[in-house]
């Protein structure tokens, strides 16, 4: 076998079989296929589709080309992953909060992609937090907090790591399969127990359809249950941000406000739902309960903590967080230029002025600002006069935070009040 053969194979548009997806796998991850053959293979899943065999086959190949984690712990191993929007801190939440239901989380997660934040990048906002741990720290720390949300490690899913660095230069990213490999490839590598997909829908998202995220959860779940790991997808709603700010240090501080019991909605019952199926998936009863009584009691805040300092941040993080996080040199005050409701907000518009702040990287060089971003975002269906706070821009200058402000006001319509669906829009599997 040998990579012309596949290629070949998917040009005229027929089945490689699994044998070819194992071989082209352990290939990206050894050097015996080159990028040009990778690119070539990248192009033709992305136009001719794979099979739901092959996919799982691929997948599973590409978990096994690196360090699969293996654990003897004596709770379930679980996690979860979002397909990316704004205002979307709710790892954050659910981890620690999983944690102290009695489960491990070892997420591996990512920086920001697009318009949409990253949960590497928000805990780069913490001083000391180290994203990429060894092996023996990022072990300590499950166990001793129950949580680590770290970077995934040279070890972890090669073949992937090669691949999508093909598929970001080739116009293949938005191929089904490969997402599927792609994401699902990482997260089992993670050695799960179950896992519980977010897969957003509207202005913030990636997917603005409910067909295109139907498509996307059913792909993924039926994936990872084949692939052998027990998974529920929620299609959610992300025509708003979940946290009413947005930008790295900002999203860290929605997050602690929930986990501290200063701040409620949409951040905390997107968590509870999410963290509530995983554990469900684990045989856990009352799970929704549970996480509440979780996060009201401050355990989930105290694993948090843990995580935190186990990871190197400062140890006393959850009592002295407003302390630590930076915060941006302008603040300025975004005015409603007229009565009305929230009738619609361009959720890519926000994210992308974040981006423009300095939160996000129009270029993988590109340094992050942790302090930029938005907050106080309004909500839709919410009433506001005119000259009223429809959010603050935090920005490094002046003139950045003129612009942001004048892309914040064209972002968020005014009018009559809209039909706002409910939080969760479907549940699969």
């Amino acid at each position: 076998m040998d990579a012309r053969t596949v290629i070949a194979a998917l040009r005229r548009g027929e089945a490689p079989g699994v044998e070819a997806m194992r071989w082209f796998a352990a290939g990206l991850a050894d050097g015996t296929v080159s990028d040009a053959q990778a690119g070539a293979f990248a192009m033709g899943v992305c136009l001719r589709g794979l099979g739901e065999e092959e996919r799982v086959a691929l997948t599973l190949a590409m978990r096994d080309s690196g360090h699969v984690m293996r654990w003897d712990l004596d709770g379930p191993v679980l996690d979860k992953h979002s397909t990316g929007g704004v205002g979307d801190c709710v790892s954050l939440v659910l981890a620690p909060a999983l944690a102290a239901c009695g489960a491990y989380v070892p997420m591996i997660s990512g920086r920001g992609l697009g318009h949409t934040g990253g949960t590497l990048d928000k805990l780069d906002a913490i001083p000391g937090y180290v994203v990429e741990p060894d092996a023996a720290r990022f072990d300590r720390v499950i166990r001793e907090a129950g949580c680590a949300i770290v970077s995934a490690s040279a070890e972890i899913a090669p073949a992937d790591r090669r691949l999508y660095a093909v598929r970001d230069v080739t116009a293949t990213v938005e191929s089904l399969d490969l997402i599927c490999a792609s994401i699902l490839s990482k997260k089992l590598a993670a050695g799960l127990d179950g896992l519980v997909l977010d897969v957003k829908l509207g202005s913030g998202a990636f997917m603005k359809t409910a067909s295109e995220a139907r498509a996307v959860a059913e792909a993924l779940v039926s994936t990872a249950r084949a692939a052998g790991c027990p998974t529920t997808a929620f299609v959610t709603d992300m025509n708003q941000p979940v946290a009413p700010a947005m930008g790295n240090a900002l999203e860290v501080q929605s997050a602690m406000e929930v986990l501290t019991g200063l701040a409620e909605g949409p951040l905390l019952e997107l968590a509870v739902a999410l963290g509530g199926a995983a554990l469900e998936g684990a045989g856990v009863s009352g799970a929704e309960a549970k996480l509440r009584e979780a996060i009201a009691s401050g355990a989930a805040a105290e694993r948090m903590g843990r995580m935190v300092s186990g990871l190197g941040g400062p140890s006393d993080f959850v009592e002295s967080w407003s302390r630590y996080l930076p915060e941006a040199t302008v603040i300025r005050e975004v005015p409603a230029p007229a009565a009305g409701q929230v009738a619609a907000i361009d959720g890519e518009a926000l994210g992308l002025a974040v981006v423009r702040l300095g939160g996000g990287r129009t270029v993988q060089t590109d340094m992050i600002d942790p302090a930029v971003g938005l907050s106080e975002v309004v909500r839709l269906g919410e009433r506001v006069e005119r000259g009223q706070v429809l959010a603050r821009v935090h920005a490094a200058r002046e003139d950045q935070a003129d612009a942001a402000a004048q892309v914040v006001q064209q972002a968020i319509t005014l009018g009559r009040a809209p039909e706002v669906g409910p939080l969760v829009r479907e549940r699969i599997g």
